[in-house]
C-alpha cells in the first residue's frame, strides 16, 4: 500500500482536476496496457507458463531441481538455457519445440504440455531479450514522461495530459468544466468522504477570490474527517476490528489504535515513523503511551477463546497473521507462500521468512494499560 498526503503546496491544483483519482488510475492502466500490447511481458505472460510447466524441476526448490537448471532467475537461466534475443540459439526453445520424446520439455510423463500459443509467446519473449522484470514492490518509482497531445493548451496540470492523450486516441472530446457546486461535492467526497454542508456550499459560492478553490482544499485537509477517510484504508490492511472473531467474537477495546492511525494521517506523521512506531513503538527511547498504542498494529489478530482451543496453536496463528499483515501492508507483496516453501515468484526464501518470524515471535505480549487524557489527569 502507498500512503500519501496531499501537500498543502498543491491545494490550488485541485481546482483543475477534471476527474477523480480512481478514473485517472483506470485511464493510466488502460494506457499502459495499450502501449505494451505488442510486448510480451514476463509478469503478465511468461511467469505463469514457467511456474506451471517448468518450475517443478527447474525452479527455486533445490531438492527437486533437475540438470542444475533454474528458470526462475534470469542469471541462472542465461548461463545455459536462454540466449537473450536469440530464440534459435536458446536451448529452452529447442526443448519445447522438438519432436524427440526423450528431449521434449516438459517431459511427456509429467502430464504437462505447452500449447502452440504458449510456445510462440516464449519464443517472442526470448526474441525481445528475455526481460524478466520483477514484482512492482521491488521496482523504484520513476517519473513518467508526459504524453504528446494535439491540444496541449487544454490541460491545466500534468494529469490532464494523460487524460487528454487517451481522449484523443479514442477520438473523444473533453467534458465541460464542472460547476462550482459539483466540484466542491467531488473534492469533499475525495478528501473527507462526506458531502459539503449547505453553509459550506454557500460560503464557497460567495468567495470570488482567486484563492477560493485552494481555500476549500485547505479547509478539507485540516478537517479531522480527512484522517478518518484515508486512515480506514490502512486500518483495513492492519485488519482492525472491534471484536475478536472466531466462535465467540467478543467485543474488544481497540479504538485507541484506530484513533492513533487517524491522528497520524491528520498530523502528517512521516511514513518512516508511521511504520517504526507500529512495529516497535514500545522499544523507542522514552516511549510514550502513543508509541505503545501504535503497536496495536501487531495485536489486531483474531483471538479464539473457545473452551477447547489450544492457546499455543492460536498464538501461532496470530504470529502467521502478523507476518501476512507486515508483508501486504508494509512490503507490498504476499509472503504467505514462504510459510511452507520458498516463494515461487519473488525472491523470498523460507529461511528468510522464518528469520523475520523469529524477530516478531521473540516478544511477550502483555496487555498494555491505556488511559484517556481525562483519566490521566485524574490519576495525576
Amino acid at each position: 500500500m502507498i500512503l500519501f498526503r496531499f501537500p498543502h503546496s498543491t491545494a490550488a491544483g485541485f481546482a483543475s482536476l477534471p476527474v477523480t483519482f480512481a478514473v485517472v488510475l483506470l485511464l493510466g492502466s488502460t494506457q499502459h496496457a495499450n502501449a505494451d500490447e505488442k510486448t510480451v511481458d514476463f509478469r503478465r505472460d511468461i511467469r505463469s507458463i514457467l511456474s506451471d510447466k517448468c518450475f517443478a524441476c527447474h525452479g527455486p526448490d533445490a531438492a527437486h531441481r533437475e540438470a542444475d537448471l533454474r528458470l526462475d532467475l534470469a542469471d541462472a537461466a542465461f548461463e545455459s538455457a536462454i540466449v537473450p534475443g536469440e530464440p534459435d540459439e536458446s536451448e529452452v526453445i529447442e526443448r519445447v519445440t522438438t519432436d524427440d520424446p526423450d528431449l521434449v520439455m516438459p517431459p511427456r510423463d509429467s502430464g504437462k504440455s505447452l500449447t502452440a500459443k504458449e510456445i510462440e509467446m516464449l519464443r517472442e519473449w526470448v526474441a525481445q531479450g528475455a526481460p524478466y522484470g520483477g514484482h512492482w514492490a521491488f521496482t523504484p518509482p520513476t517519473q513518467s514522461q508526459l504524453p504528446e497531445v494535439e491540444r496541449s493548451e487544454w490541460g491545466k496540470n500534468a494529469i490532464d495530459r494523460f487524460v487528454l492523450e487517451l481522449l484523443e486516441r479514442e477520438q473523444l472530446e473533453p467534458s465541460e468544466d464542472a460547476d462550482r457546486v459539483t466540484w466542491l461535492r467531488r473534492v469533499s467526497l475525495d478528501l473527507i468522504g462526506l458531502p459539503p454542508t449547505v453553509e459550506e456550499v454557500d460560503a464557497f459560492l460567495e468567495d470570488d477570490s482567486e484563492e477560493a478553490f485552494g481555500n476549500q482544499v485547505e479547509r478539507l485537509l485540516q478537517s479531522p474527517h480527512f484522517g478518518e477517510k484515508w486512515g480506514r484504508l490502512w486500518l483495513d490492511a492492519a485488519r482492525y476490528a472491534d471484536s475478536d472473531g472466531y466462535e465467540k467474537d467478543k467485543p474488544r477495546v481497540m479504538w485507541f489504535y484506530r484513533d492513533w492511525v487517524i491522528n497520524a494521517f491528520n498530523t502528517d506523521l512521516p511514513y518512516d515513523q508511521f511504520i517504526i512506531q507500529q512495529i516497535a513503538g514500545d522499544l523507542l527511547p522514552n516511549a510514550t503511551q502513543a508509541n505503545r498504542v501504535a503497536t496495536g498494529f501487531l495485536r489486531n489478530s483474531m483471538v479464539n477463546e473457545e473452551g477447547g482451543a489450544d492457546p499455543e496453536q492460536f498464538r501461532m496463528e496470530g504470529m502467521f497473521d502478523r507476518m501476512d499483515a507486515v508483508g501486504k501492508s508494509v512490503l507490498g507483496l504476499t509472503i504467505q507462500c514462504a510459510q511452507c516453501h520458498s516463494h515461487k515468484y519473488d525472491p523470498i526464501t523460507q529461511r528468510d521468512y522464518y528469520r523475520m518470524f523469529a524477530f516478531l515471535n521473540n516478544t511477550h505480549d502483555a496487555t498494555i494499560p491505556v488511559y484517556t487524557p481525562q483519566e490521566q489527569q485524574r490519576a495525576n
